[in-house]
């Protein structure tokens, strides 16, 4: 008899709880069965579909990048059919570097011959102006790759450092009749060639070898004894100083021989 009232109790109890929870979901039913469009006008209640309908993260994501894709798409289709305006210079053109580029593919010595600007007296050589100071870090990084470019060649350059020689800016700004100019600038066989872009690009296409073919190669590992590649030299007449002592006026004098860092070029590498 005791077994069958356990019994007994244990399946009121799962009968009670059973019917709780049909109790729930009856109740659920009915709210949705009572007002069929409350789901619709009020999506908090229908907590199966709220959240997948109204916040799928993953819907949002795809189609925010469908839309930067479509996007880019529309912008290089754009450049690609926009035909290239024919109102610049030669000289504007010169400048910029863009027709030199586009000249180069068709023919190395083309974007030479066809060059406007020209730095005198420097034919037989490679004439690359850089600064050495690391102020601006984007031209720093433009003036040491097209320095190491030439430099895997073996070919000899003049490296012309403006940040340590004032003379080599102005120099600058006269041959390109400017005076704010980007660095590097090269000059190849007296002629204009451009900046760092057009240098990485002709250097990648292959172009750069046959116009460097001119020149002589030197030793792998070659350095210049005298200053050690700087190009610079401390002044022997005022070592370094900038100031000389006048006996006849009794008074310092600025030395005529260096420049405004006390340095003077090297005579074998920069001459």
């Amino acid at each position: 008899m005791a077994g069958l009232e356990k019994n007994a109790e244990f399946s009121g109890k799962t009968k009670s709880s059973s019917t709780l929870f049909n109790r729930s979901l009856t109740i659920h039913g009915r709210t949705v069965e009572s007002s069929p469009k409350s789901h619709i006008l009020n999506p908090s209640l229908n907590r199966t579909t709220s959240i997948t309908k109204f916040y799928n993260p993953v819907e949002s994501m795809g189609s925010s990048v469908k839309g930067k894709v479509k996007n880019l798409c529309r912008l290089f289709e754009g450049s690609k059919s926009a035909k290239p305006t024919t109102n610049d210079s030669p000289l504007q053109k010169a400048k910029s570097g863009k027709s030199l580029l586009s000249e180069s593919r068709i023919s190395p010595f083309l974007s030479l011959n066809n060059s406007v600007i020209r730095l005198p007296g420097t034919e037989d050589r490679i004439v690359v102006y850089f600064t050495s100071l690391r102020g601006i870090r984007r031209t720093y990084e433009d003036c040491y790759a097209v320095r190491m470019i030439f430099r895997g060649f073996r070919v000899w350059i003049d490296e012309r450092d403006v940040s340590m020689d004032s003379a080599y800016r102005k120099e600058l700004q006269i041959a390109m009749g400017e005076k704010s100019v980007a660095l590097p600038q090269i000059f190849i066989m007296g002629k204009y060639v451009g900046g760092a872009d057009v240098i990485k690009s002709l250097f990648e296409i292959g172009e750069l070898a046959k116009i460097l073919k001119e020149f002589p190669v030197r030793e792998p590992g070659f350095v210049c004894r005298c200053c050690g590649d700087v190009r610079f030299l401390p002044c022997s007449n005022c070592s370094g100083s900038k100031k000389l002592f006048d006996e006849d006026e009794d008074r310092l004098k600025r030395c005529p021989d260096c420049n405004e860092n006390g340095l003077i070029r090297c005579p074998h590498c920069s001459s």
